[in-house]
């Protein structure tokens, strides 16, 4: 089915391979992964990941196979969403919440789909929705968090820039803010002074605001331990360029902590 013009969601196609099941679902957005998305399904499988909350494909417009309807109903996949629309990994979320809230889940897990984060850590995250978190953070660097072959620049850029300015900007400590292993409540997702659903989201600008707001709101939040792990050799998974990319996320950092992504408060 093709949703068009839908204000503040890409126009998308999508293939329900079959009804909702569960209370939350996993929104795994992806370009373009091929084994590496395979290899974290497959891990999904193996620990019935699939069973505990339904996965959903969030694809920018992959042209490599890996999005094979075969292939994906095979792996536990319940629903592939295609982006037909502009937009990188924030339009690819909103088209995902979008379709999540319509349905009726009472909360998303968002997680890479380049296999290198610990999707066997997704009942942590149920735990804490289910406990009446509004945000739920992974980090690699607190206790029980495994950094496994992370690029000495990528932990100066977290530990040193990244994160003091996210944790400045909410007026809460995070630890891993780069880190897209979360969970967001329907009820935070949905809060008028929230409004996730705007194309002013493009790139990576909803995490960064998803980062924040809900302390700003006094909504529930905690950092859960996980896993992530970067391949020993070869190129490092990521869709980021080390200039380019790494200029447009400080600018992004800066907007968000000069509250640029607001919404006006609704009383």
């Amino acid at each position: 089915m093709l949703y068009k013009d839908i204000e503040g969601v890409p126009n998308f196609e999508s293939n329900e391979y079959t009804e909702k099941k569960t209370k939350y679902c996993i929104c795994i957005p992806i370009i373009n992964e091929g084994e590496r998305i395979k290899n974290e399904l497959k891990r999904a499988q193996e620990n019935n990941i699939d069973k505990m909350a339904d996965i959903i494909i969030c694809d920018g417009g992959s042209t490599d196979g890996s999005t094979d309807r075969n292939i994906l109903e095979d792996l536990g996949v319940n629903t592939l969403l295609i982006k037909k629309d502009k937009g990188k990994q924030g339009a690819q979320l909103r088209m995902g919440i979008y379709w999540a809230l319509k349905r009726g889940y009472e909360g998303i897990i968002t997680i890479d789909g380049n296999n290198k984060d610990s999707i066997e850590d997704v009942p942590k995250f149920i735990e804490k929705l289910e406990e009446g978190y509004d945000f739920i953070q992974g980090s690699r660097f607190i206790k029980g968090g495994q950094a496994i072959n992370t690029p000495f620049i990528r932990t100066i850029s977290v530990r040193l820039l990244h994160a003091p300015v996210i944790s400045l900007t909410a007026h809460k400590w995070y630890t891993d803010t780069t880190n897209a292993y979360r969970a967001y409540s329907k009820k935070y997702l949905e809060h008028p002074n929230v409004e996730p659903l705007r194309d002013i989201f493009m790139t990576y600008e909803l995490l960064a605001y998803l980062s924040v707001k809900a302390d700003q709101l006094k909504l529930k939040t905690c950092e859960i331990a996980v896993k992530r792990e970067y391949p020993k050799k070869g190129k490092t998974p990521t869709k980021i360029s080390f200039f380019k990319g790494n200029s447009e996320l400080l600018k992004i950092l800066f907007n968000n902590l000069f509250h640029k992504y607001d919404v006006k408060v609704k009383e």
